[in-house]
């Protein structure tokens, strides 16, 4: 069984390729609203890396949100023309469980306007609802390790192994019924997105 996941949530291109419960090949390179340039020869440079061929892919995971507006579309539709077209399953995960990969954490994520994407964790537990939250409203423990863009919190920013993390939260992912009716997941209109 070999699985390709994606996740163009944030300012990551990451692409993996799972066999069998084990990473056989994977991308995860810094392409700040590049990704739908960068996607389709990354993809490629990725499947000969493992010697393998579209007709491999027996199954896609995604990350469906949240995360920048145009961002999360790029795999999303990426994964459900190719999954419609193969007719193979699509799976989906919450993009703040990917980036916690199963720790205790609060992750955060800019989200623009002086907000984050935001939830915490423990032990890969949400302990509560992933939310698109102003920065001075957010508080986490001293304690509580940040992932994500730890700035925006005045500590550093911390980038997991997103392709192993997809691994890590295997049970979180989300088989769609339908292709044709999976949705990003935004937690705010589609106008805050457009703020600078």
């Amino acid at each position: 069984m070999i699985t390709l996941c994606i996740d163009t949530s944030h300012i990551f291109l990451v692409l993996a390729l799972i066999k069998d419960d084990q990473i056989i090949a994977s991308i995860q390179e810094e392409c700040w609203k590049k990704q739908s340039e960068e996607i389709f020869p990354k993809l490629q440079e990725l499947m000969e890396k493992a010697g393998l061929g579209p007709e491999d892919i027996d199954q896609i995971c995604i990350s469906k949100g949240p995360g920048s507006y145009t961002g999360v579309r790029i795999a999303m539709t990426v994964a459900k023309v190719f999954c419609a077209m193969k007719e193979i399953p699509l799976y989906t995960v919450g993009t703040l469980d990917l980036y916690a990969g199963g720790k205790s954490c609060r992750v955060l994520l800019d989200a623009r306007g002086k907000r984050a994407y935001t939830c915490l964790f423990e032990n890969g537990k949400r302990i509560e609802e992933p939310r698109a939250e102003a920065l001075e409203h957010i508080e986490t423990p001293a304690e509580c390790q940040i992932i994500g863009d730890g700035r925006l919190a005045g500590r550093e920013d911390v980038w997991p192994d997103l392709a192993g993390n997809f691994l890590k939260v295997k049970d979180s992912w989300e088989k769609a019924e339908n292709v044709h009716t999976v949705v990003p997941e935004y937690l705010k209109s589609a106008q805050a997105y457009l703020t600078k």
